[in-house]
């Protein structure tokens, strides 16, 4: 690799009160904008380079936040992410990925450990967004002044997060509001399905027969059938208007699990009816409160998917259960 295509910067930070930045990218302008950004937060530079620099062990100090585009998700490229995603792992930074929609499947696979916000084919206001996201974290951080543009994008980002804390307020009695930073938390319905422990009085005053009312699954059919009918009111109104990702990807995987099927986090994405980022914000969040659940592929471990856990599998069965025959008036 070209000099010219790694720098090291030590971090210019005495008191080490702001977090070092990392870039990797292999297009010149890519690391550009993003050194540009960096700049403008007032956060100091430790590395950029390409990201065949990645692959060169760990000669080169990762600051405690790292940028990586990734558009395509070639052999050198996939190998770099899955030793940074576990380097930044062990290092507790934290990690930012720009892929493509083509790529994202292998990208969602080698970002496993670190918890890494995946964005997808973003502008540059995105990427502003998901760095203010981090840096929220950060706590005492004071960024230089903004532009306009840049305050305008980050009040645009405070609504769209109120927005999304009243719809989470709205999820059914399944899904609650916690203190600590998830978004959702999620309460099994029923100890028997993997809630908490009985203890003996009430695992002897339980029917022994109370296993076998478990509700199974609906008809595939029929959850397909609404999705449609909720995707055929976009022909008339606006998309924005009905947007409810959480539930929509909750009905694309209760029909995939009652089809045995698999779901990679691309049609997760699709079947959400919002924006590849969004909706890849929405999966991490349900994955975190246990609602869904990566699921490697055991013949290549390079693959990952998406599915219903098997709490978020009985609520949904005992939810569909409760419609019974008037589910036909909904759809």
């Amino acid at each position: 690799m070209p000099q010219a295509d790694f720098v090291y910067v030590p971090a210019n930070d005495p008191g080490g009160l702001r977090p070092a930045v990392s870039i990797f990218a292999d297009h010149a302008h890519v690391r550009d904008e993003l050194c540009e950004d960096v700049n403008a937060a007032g956060l100091p530079l430790r590395t950029c380079g390409a990201i065949g620099a990645l692959l060169e062990g760990e000669q080169h100090p990762l600051g405690e936040l790292v940028l990586l585009d990734c558009p395509a998700a070639d052999a050198q490229a996939i190998a770099a992410l899955s030793q940074l995603d576990a380097r930044a792992a062990r290092a507790g930074a934290h990690l930012i990925v720009s892929t493509s929609v083509a790529a994202l499947d292998d990208v969602f696979a080698c970002c496993d450990q670190s918890g890494a916000q995946i964005l997808v084919d973003p502008t540059r206001a995105e990427r502003i967004i998901a760095l203010g996201r981090v840096l929220a974290k950060v706590p005492n951080l004071r960024l230089r002044e903004l532009s306009q543009d840049d305050r305008m994008a980050l009040l645009r980002l405070t609504e769209q997060v109120t927005q999304i804390a009243q719809r989470l307020e709205r999820l059914s009695t399944q899904v609650g509001i916690t203190g600590d930073d998830r978004a959702f938390r999620f309460e099994s319905p029923a100890p028997a399905y993997g809630g908490p422990p009985e203890d003996e009085g009430e695992r002897l005053a339980r029917p022994r027969s109370a296993a076998s009312r478990r509700p199974p699954l609906p008809d595939p059919r029929l959850v397909r059938r609404i999705i449609r009918h909720r995707q055929l009111r976009a022909r008339f109104f606006d998309p924005e208007l009905f947007a409810d990702p959480a539930w929509d990807i909750l009905l694309d995987l209760t029909a995939a699990r009652a089809e045995h099927a698999r779901v990679s986090i691309t049609s997760a994405c699709l079947a959400s009816g919002v924006p590849p980022t969004t909706a890849l914000r929405w999966v991490g969040q349900m994955i975190e409160a246990g609602l869904l659940e990566r699921v490697q592929d055991d013949v290549d471990r390079r693959r990952a998917f998406v599915a219903l856990s098997d709490r978020t599998a009985d609520a949904m069965a005992r939810y569909f259960a409760e419609l019974g025959r008037s589910v036909t008036a909904l759809v």
